[in-house]
């Protein structure tokens, strides 16, 4: 575990500083970073897939996927970036939470999808969610003076949030199941590949903005 927790930490110590300053900075860069990651995005679900329907299926719901990123990112609101970096945090606060539980307590297995994945993961996934997303609010509105409502409601769609997280992570486990495959790829040490790491993110960002969209019909 200790071997495992070192790769990914010493990882996102460099993903984490360098996405940031894309997804902070905004405009082209940004525009110019997420064009990179749905290219490398669809080479590994090309790789992956071998059924042409399912194949293309999965191309465009990628580009539905990265489509929200960039709507979210640039035109729902003035707080746009904040709101881009909660469902981030999310997203990664569950993926850590999950991590950190299943290996120290272990206990029953999820599903036979992914025979890594535990209830007490599950479960710490949506515990260090909840901690570290109100933390985050906690911060920007001290130091930002942006108002976000630390509510019943709010709560609630972090907990359907990392949900949604947690699922695409096990989508993405049955095609790599079905595939026999251990990652999507190789290409970052200690997590695998490019959707290893997104895996949650490709599946909250197009519901978020699916829910947004509904908000404001209604």
């Amino acid at each position: 575990m200790k071997s495992e927790f070192s790769k990914r930490l010493v990882s996102s110590s460099i993903l984490v500083p360098f996405t940031l300053f894309f997804i902070i900075k905004g405009s082209f860069l940004f525009t110019l970073f997420i064009c990179l990651c749905f290219l490398i995005s669809s080479f590994e679900w090309y790789n992956m897939v071998r059924n042409k329907f399912i194949l293309i299926l999965g191309f465009l719901f990628l580009t539905f996927s990265f489509y929200s990123v960039f709507i979210i990112r640039n035109d729902l609101n003035e707080n746009n970036l904040f709101n881009f970096l909660i469902l981030i945090i999310i997203c990664i606060s569950t993926d850590l939470g999950g991590y950190i539980f299943g290996k120290t307590f272990q206990g029953p297995k999820l599903t036979k999808i992914s025979p890594n994945k535990t209830y007490s993961g599950a479960l710490g996934g949506f515990i260090f969610a909840i901690i570290l997303t109100t933390l985050f609010v906690i911060f920007i509105f001290k130091f930002f003076s942006i108002q976000i409502d630390l509510s019943i409601h709010f709560i609630l769609m972090v907990l359907f949030l990392s949900l949604v997280s947690q699922l695409g992570d096990l989508v993405i486990s049955y095609f790599k199941r079905k595939s026999n495959l251990e990652n999507t790829g190789n290409l970052i040490p200690g997590h695998g590949g490019f959707l290893d790491r997104i895996d949650g993110m490709i599946f909250v960002f197009p519901i978020f903005y699916i829910i947004n969209q509904l908000f404001y019909l209604i």
